[in-house]
């Protein structure tokens, strides 16, 4: 969760590593007493995600420092739009710019690939022949534990500005039964439903356990243990959709496993309750956003 005590942690550490002895360049080229103004522009239309971020990190660099958004976390913005106004002390906007921008950039990245996701998503479930997920009105996409270290509450926030979900936030929030762990199980002689039963006698009732499976003939054995959700990991289409119909609405079915734009529709229509994409955190692109001094 994103609280104001983790972004102005975060960005006190983060000014700290940029300029550990202060702006040279500034301190060297601005007087002191310089007062001016910029403005944060789109340079590519996207998604809007970490607008009173931004802020924050010039009032933390310098509470003289006033932001003006024009925009709130969530909306779509088009290139050349003007997104905010800094203004106060020249060398404090300077010297917080690139940590300002590096984390709107990487924030609004994340919830621009995320609503492009979810639109594909929508537009699956309303494919000719699409199945209807059992358990939400359209197949959810969610985050994964993919994340830049450190960062993951601002990027895990940015997927739900793109109108995405979060997955579990880390490992303390539910159990997930992936292979190396069924492995590691099988070598003490426990199988996949011997495990789940195992876990569930040790973790209170409102605990959620999550099996990930990469084979048709797995779901039986996670259904007569009792998982919560299914992960199908790496299915085929025509193996998810037996999938689908294999669990039969008894317990939540996520799709995973090099998850793309071309494929999230098809996928989507087959029926399954929840799609998670690493991409959205692991491989997104920032988007172009600039400071242009006035």
């Amino acid at each position: 969760m994103l609280t104001e005590h983790i972004t102005r942690t975060t960005i006190e550490a983060a000014l700290a590593e940029d300029a550990p002895y202060g702006d040279i360049t500034c301190e060297t080229t601005i007087p002191a007493d310089a007062v001016g103004s910029a403005r944060l522009v789109a340079r590519k239309p996207g998604v809007m995600s970490g607008i009173d971020v931004f802020a924050t990190t010039f009032t933390v660099q310098n509470p003289r420092l006033r932001v003006e958004p024009a925009i709130r976390d969530c909306e779509h913005f088009k290139a050349g739009q003007s997104l905010a106004e800094v203004s106060g002390p020249v060398r404090d906007i300077l010297t917080a710019e690139r940590v300002a921008l590096n984390l709107a950039q990487r924030m609004s990245g994340i919830a621009t690939m995320t609503a492009a996701f979810v639109t594909e998503a929508v537009r699956g479930n309303a494919l000719p022949d699409a199945v209807t997920p059992r358990r939400y009105g359209h197949t959810r996409i969610v985050d994964t534990r993919k994340t830049t270290p450190l960062l993951r509450p601002f990027e895990k926030y940015a997927v739900t500005c793109g109108g995405g979900h979060n997955h579990r936030y880390g490992l303390s929030d539910a159990v997930m039964v992936k292979d190396n762990h069924l492995a590691a199980l099988a070598e003490q002689g426990i199988d996949l439903p011997g495990a789940i039963r195992h876990i569930r006698e040790r973790v209170g009732h409102t605990t959620h356990i999550e099996v990930e499976v990469d084979r048709l003939d797995q779901i039986p054995m996670a259904l007569d243990g009792g998982a919560d959700t299914i992960m199908l990991d790496n299915f085929s289409l025509d193996d998810t959709r037996t999938g689908v119909e294999t669990i039969g609405g008894r317990a939540i079915v996520e799709a995973s496993g090099n998850m793309t734009l071309d494929r999230v529709a098809a996928v989507a229509a087959t029926g399954v309750d929840i799609i998670s994409v690493g991409a959205l955190t692991h491989s997104v692109r920032s988007i172009d956003l600039g400071l242009d001094y006035e």
